[in-house]
């Protein structure tokens, strides 16, 4: 061989192991939508045709290898697909076929993160509780962290036995075998594929391999939807009481889709994994508190895979988000039941006595039942940024062994201000400001909050004093009967919907503000004089939260009424709700203080004994559905995406979507600023039942309902009507009103009807 001849060939050799580890690094995974139709008969399974498509985009002799290493899930109920690793060639080549529907990218999700049964109204012996005998043989799954089996939330005790139509399992795994499941927790299943394909590392120090909950959320949420009654529970003496989920006779599935990473993301392949596994398994509720990016619904993993949950009589119902601005509410296709979080009637409080006589009751965590008294009180009145208790500014000599009052401030929050009294040596905190923003967790020292104008009483009595002192200063305090309440929370995401804002959502507002549930034990909850408390029920914040109570509230429904579609459930929820707090007035803003509106609150709040009852529904099916997203104007490759089916019927004027709320949106330069609405309820109250229309319409504002009387003659039998909203055009950005059907019976079927003007 000559020497041009092998430069020739070793040039094409190292052109040949570049290109190799060129793919092998252009490689990533890709969730691939096929037309099932397509399956060749010869194939069995359509994991068997998946996994000979992938077969024929390999070249090299280790195929089987290949093959395995490429295919992650094959799906068979979210849509027909599956997810692999592909380079940029293969996937252009997949992307030829016929069979081909859609590709998604392989994306990343995060997580949004006792007494809240009472507070619902929901009583063991009457009402919805004693109706649903506590949500029996109702199925609930849930995807998020995994589960801690072992916590008395998950005991069988009083529980009846595994439906027989369940098909799920308890899979074998790091510290979990399928003995740690029994009748309360019937399936555990776990998918990480896709996070390891994409090479992101979970943590074994931290994690397990296996649906063991490694962070508490999971554990956290599955209990509040359905724990068992465990007495004597509480966050460290808070809250004291019986912990139990919303229905605690129902029966729990725990998907694990999220792991200890650095980010603590999900993968949209494991999160369809897990929904694609629960529908195969025969959940009856399906419950997300995660969520992914702004999309459209043809290429947003959640709103895809929980239509094929709806279309076969799953209700889907999943965490609104927290992001706590407008026009950032996550998984709001309209077949999801959206869920807001609003606050409890409850505080946790520390209560402070002066020497001068004054006591002031103030918000606190303080996870140790100290009681200190006789106590020097310090504040730095001669120093702006000592009496700010700003970074770096306390002197250890000074305040040393003494409670230290820091004033409220824009220049750090109280987070820094408490961080700054612990680094130099202060025996307490007392923080002003009327809104904090402190997590249980955070309350590593003792700690009160208090209002500025109650700390302007001591800031008073500090600084005209000789000698100032607190005689006493206890903790571990809860306190019922809180107003006003609810309050829509903070960080809960607000409307409009990003993707549709033609749909009103959130749907409803559910307790997610200091839920008590279930917590993992084996990791330190907070640090206190450098020791890590560990706790087995903790309280936790987050739209996370208020899902699984709508969840469980679903699932007590389900266990009434079997019958009742997804939609008839959430109807049922949402025309029940309520939009006063128990001070009787608009439920407020906790940012505010001031009213809050439908974009913070949807249709109100959750009332679930009512929603037993609820007289009239709005009613829809999948074909509701497709006449929706036809309305959209997608296309047919687009529409095949979602609606997993490539024969459809669109109408030539779609009809509006039968939602049980109504959302106008104008352009100030529109003339005239009107809107018709056409809507459908049926009748689920007596045979004979006559409804006439009630509107609160507020100035700048009309609205016309025709005809005003429905009267129905049987049960299940169907009436129409149509309502006119006009606003005028100096009318606020945001207005609304309400229509309530009420009938003979009291039977009050109430919707939100909501005008933007931008």
């Amino acid at each position: 061989m000559s020497f041009y001849s092998m430069i020739s060939l070793l040039v094409f050799t190292i052109l040949q192991i570049n290109n190799a580890v060129s793919n092998a690094e252009e490689s990533q995974t890709y969730i691939i939508h096929m037309d099932h139709s397509h399956k060749p008969t010869s194939f069995v399974t359509h994991e068997d045709w998946h996994r000979s498509t992938l077969t024929s985009l390999m070249s090299s002799s280790s195929l089987a290898e290949q093959e395995n290493e490429m295919l992650l899930y094959s799906y068979n109920h979210v849509m027909h697909g599956f997810s692999a690793r592909l380079t940029a060639s293969q996937l252009s080549e997949l992307e030829k076929s016929p069979a081909h529907v859609a590709t998604y990218p392989e994306s990343f999700g995060k997580l949004f993160t006792t007494h809240s049964s009472k507070f619902l109204g929901l009583r063991r012996n009457s009402g919805l509780l004693l109706a649903s005998s506590s949500g029996q043989d109702v199925i609930i799954g849930i995807i998020d962290t995994g589960v801690w089996p072992e916590s008395e939330s998950f005991s069988d005790r009083g529980m009846s036995e595994v439906p027989k139509r369940w098909k799920g399992t308890c899979e074998n795994g790091t510290d979990f075998s399928p003995s740690l499941c029994n009748n309360k927790l019937i399936g555990a299943r776990s998918f990480s594929k896709g996070l390891k394909a994409a090479g992101i590392k979970i943590s074994t120090k931290y994690d397990f391999d296996s649906p063991r909950d490694w962070f508490g959320h999971g554990s956290h949420t599955s209990s509040t939807a359905a724990g068992n009654h465990v007495p004597g529970a509480s966050h460290f003496g808070y809250a004291k009481g019986t912990a139990r989920g919303v229905a605690p006779r129902a029966h729990v599935a725990m998907y694990k889709v999220l792991w200890a990473t650095d980010s603590e993301k999900s993968a949209a392949s494991d999160v369809l994994a897990g929904m694609d596994q629960a529908i195969s398994d025969g959940v009856d509720i399906m419950s997300l508190s995660l969520g992914f990016d702004f999309l459209p619904y043809f290429n947003d993993v959640i709103a895809i895979a929980s239509l094929s949950a709806i279309e076969k009589g799953i209700v889907v119902v999943c965490a609104a988000g927290n992001d706590g601005a407008y026009n950032t509410t996550y998984n709001g296709a309209p077949w999801i039941t959206t869920v807001g979080a609003g606050t409890l009637d409850r505080t946790f409080t520390a209560t402070l006595t002066l020497d001068n006589g004054l006591t002031v009751e103030g918000t606190s965590y303080f996870p140790e039942s100290v009681y200190i008294t006789d106590a020097p009180l310090y504040y730095g009145k001669d120093n702006a940024n000592k009496a700010i208790c700003n970074i770096g500014a306390l002197d250890h000599k000074e305040v040393k062994g003494k409670v230290v009052l820091c004033e409220n401030t824009t220049e750090t929050d109280v987070e820094g201000q408490k961080e700054e009294v612990q680094r130099a040596g202060g025996y307490a905190g007392i923080f002003m400001t009327d809104l904090s923003f402190l997590d249980p967790e955070d309350f590593s020292i003792p700690a009160i909050i208090v209002p500025v104008a109650t700390g302007a009483l001591i800031r008073e009595y500090a600084t005209q004093a000789n000698t100032t002192r607190v005689k006493t200063l206890s903790f571990v305090h809860t306190n019922l009967g809180t107003k006003p309440s609810p309050e829509v929370a903070y960080f809960s995401s607000r409307g409009p919907d990003p993707v549709t804002p033609g749909i009103l959502k959130p749907d409803v507002l559910a307790p997610g503000v200091d839920v008590l549930a279930a917590y993992i034990p084996n990791r330190g909850f907070m640090e206190v004089h450098k020791y890590d408390l560990e706790t087995d029920y903790a309280l936790l914040s987050g739209t996370s939260m208020a899902a699984p109570h709508v969840a469980g509230v679903a699932a007590l429904l389900k266990a009434v009424h079997r019958e009742w579609s997804p939609a008839a459930i959430r109807s049922a929820i949402m025309t029940t709700a309520y939009s006063s707090d128990n001070s009787q007035t608009t439920i407020k803003d906790q940012w505010s203080g001031l009213p809050a509106t439908p974009l913070d609150f949807g249709a109100g709040h959750i009332n679930p004994n009512k929603a037993m009852n609820p007289g009239l529904i709005y009613d829809m099916d999948v074909q509701d559905y497709i006449e929706f997203l036809c309305g959209l104007g997608y296309n047919a490759k687009q529409m095949k995406a979602v609606i997993r089916r490539s024969q459809w019927y669109c109408s030539s004027k779609p009809a509006d979507l039968n939602y049980p709320s109504f959302m106008a949106i104008f352009n100030r330069t529109d003339s005239p600023n009107s809107k018709n609405f056409s809507r459908v309820v049926t009748n689920l109250g007596d045979d004979t039942s006559t409804y006439r229309a009630y509107l609160e319409v507020p100035k700048g504002m009309r609205i016309t309902v025709e005809p005003s009387t429905l009267v129905f003659t049987g049960k299940n039998q169907e009436q129409g009507f149509t309502l006119s909203v006009e606003v005028d055009s100096d009318a606020p950005n945001v207005i609304y009103g309400y229509l309530a059907w009420i009938d003979q019976n009291n039977h009050i079927v109430s919707s939100p009807v909501v005008a933007i003007n931008y």
